[in-house]
């Protein structure tokens, strides 16, 4: 029955109901499909179902006197008829199945998934809107315009703003930091005359964060930090309500520098504010424009990467405007980093292997925050962690929390799944994948893929087959694989998803950078990287408490004196580590 109704070009729906039903299956009834299935084969019938030639015969038994007798020529030339009939109706279902086939799009596309793998899941694998295969041509060739006209922008497909929408909209609801400062700033408009450059991951909850800043006066230009993490739908809509964004999803690394060339040199339009997510806008601007380096007021940086390159300038004499350190800040440390990735590296994987992690053994490189969150999640169920560092500070912390700490040479024979996530480079290196054991899965929490050495592993001795999207087998010659997911770049971002309620402390965070590195009087921060004021912190944590229904404890004045600090904070000096 399944085999029916699997036909090409069949439904349920479709099959007549016929006059005819069999009786229970019996001993007697499967001898006579022995007797019948003999004796169409002596008469050169073609094969068929038994059921199907039952229900001729009783097709048969039906007729009337008067249509037997017109079509009684002879019982052989019965039988003949019934062959004829049979083939006549398999040439129809093979024209069927032919007709069927040509319709199918001849266009070149993605490769279907496997049959283990449902459409449900397929989806899931790729960003929220991404485009089908109907869709294959290169933004840049593509000439768009959204409902009000405008045409500077590149992306996938402008047809799916509407969807994009959708997605921002939902974000909203889970991001009440953003939408309490739209309301309370958005009357003062604290970054009218702001041209704000930007270059991070562009999905729904940075879509929040992007029409934020345009709600509060700034001008904005967008492009992705991640060739991978990009939601077509999302910057669909962000195209439509009148953002230039430069991005799609899977973007080749030429693709991805031009869409940063094009944020920045635009006609008649000078960025003064930067927001980058790993430095890449940054020091694109600072190469090759080094003009309107020079103009800027102020950069807002937020990954581990991208502050590393800004400490490198500012040493160097080189860094042109004051930089805001986010990254460092308490509300990005303990909250994005440890609690985002404590939930969305389960979802990342899962999503792209489908392994149990009860009793597996896993290395996770780095007990920073984003290695804490990491760590947590995967112990918790029931995978046996292994943690390397070079912090003996942290280290610590992982033994102290039951964790083995060793060198990455000593397990990696016995690693089922590795894990990086110290912002460094080359930390998984060609001598360790050659050491892994087979089905080994290798991935990176970290903001840039520079943490695992792929170069190494793009040679002619080795096979790389991409079995789901952003899922690579790298097969040696004598038969071991790796899975390799996302490139080596940012697995939750680039595989799955993240919460969008601890985003929204991190976006809200980035945008009071950028609202007190515009508005602070001349002479207050000077060419060089600051963390963000103890204040700013504090009030970006008020504002998510009343999601929780939280009711802090107001100091008394006697209390507040007692400390020696203002009763309405900070709290805790610059210097407390929390």
């Amino acid at each position: 029955m399944a085999k029916e109704k699997n036909h090409i070009g069949g439904s349920w729906e479709d099959l007549a109901v016929p006059e005819y039903f069999p009786e229970p299956y019996t001993e007697e009834r499967a001898e006579e499909e022995e007797e019948d299935t003999e004796e169409a084969a002596r008469d050169g019938a073609v094969k068929c179902s038994p059921t199907l030639l039952r229900m001729l015969k009783a097709a048969e038994s039906r007729w009337t006197p008067r249509d037997r007798d017109k079509a009684e020529p002879s019982k052989l030339g019965r039988k003949v008829s019934e062959a004829e009939a049979l083939k006549t109706n398999m040439k129809i279902q093979l024209n069927d199945q032919q007709e069927e086939f040509n319709k199918l799009p001849t266009k070149a596309g993605p490769r279907p998934l496997s049959h283990s793998v449902s459409q449900s899941s397929a989806d899931s694998f790729s960003s929220v809107g991404s485009v089908s295969s109907e869709d294959e041509s290169p933004p840049q060739k593509k000439l768009q315009k959204t409902s009000k006209g405008l045409t500077d922008f590149c992306i996938k497909n402008i047809k799916q703003a509407a969807f994009g929408r959708k997605e921002i909209d939902i974000a909203q609801q889970e991001m009440p930091a953003l939408m309490i400062l739209r309301k309370r700033a958005g009357g003062e408009k604290p970054l009218a005359g702001a041209k704000v450059a930007g270059c991070t991951h562009i999905t729904a909850h940075t879509a929040v964060l992007i029409e934020t800043l345009a709600a509060l006066g700034a001008q904005c230009r967008w492009a992705a930090c991640n060739i991978f993490s990009t939601q077509n739908s999302v910057a669909a809509a962000l195209a439509e309500g009148g953002i230039s964004v430069f991005a799609w999803k899977g973007e080749s690394e030429d693709d991805f520098l031009w869409c940063i060339d094009r944020c920045v040199a635009a006609d008649s339009w000078e960025p003064n504010l930067i927001l980058d997510d790993g430095g890449d806008l940054t020091q694109w601007m600072y190469k090759k424009y080094p003009s309107l380096f020079k103009k800027l007021k102020g950069i807002v940086e937020e990954s581990v990467t991208g502050i590393y390159r800004l400490y490198q300038l500012s040493k160097a004499g080189k860094l042109c405007a004051p930089a805001m350190n986010v990254n460092d800040s308490v509300t990005k440390q303990k909250f994005d980093s440890i609690y985002c990735c404590k939930e969305s590296i389960l979802d990342g994987l899962k999503r792209t292997t489908d392994v149990m992690f009860g009793g597996k053994q896993v290395v996770v490189c780095g007990y920073g925050e984003v290695g804490k969150g990491c760590c947590a999640a995967l112990k918790g169920l029931g995978a046996v962690i292994y943690v390397t560092e070079v912090d003996p500070i942290c280290a610590l912390q992982a033994c102290m929390d039951g964790l083995r700490v060793v060198t990455l040479s000593e397990v990696i024979r016995h690693a089922d799944l590795v894990i990086t996530c110290t912002g460094n480079k080359d930390v998984v290196t060609r001598e360790h994948f050659d050491r892994m054991r087979s089905g080994c899965i290798v991935c990176n929490m970290g903001h840039s893929n520079t943490e695992i050495d792929l170069a190494s592993l793009r040679t002619s001795e080795l096979k790389w087959h991409r079995v789901r999207p952003q899922v690579d087998h790298i097969i040696w010659p004598d038969g071991k694989r790796v899975v390799l997911l996302a490139e080596g770049r940012l697995l939750n971002l680039s595989c799955s998803t993240v919460p969008s309620f601890v985003l929204s402390v991190t976006a809200a965070t980035q945008a009071l950078a950028l609202i007190e590195l515009y508005n602070a009087p001349a002479g207050r921060y000077k060419q060089d990287v600051y963390l963000l004021p103890k204040k700013m912190d504090e009030y970006v944590a008020s504002l998510h408490l009343p999601m929780f229904d939280a009711h802090v404890t107001e100091l008394t004045d006697e209390q507040a004196q007692y400390l020696s600090i203002s009763k309405h904070g900070p709290f805790k000096p610059n210097y407390y580590r929390y």
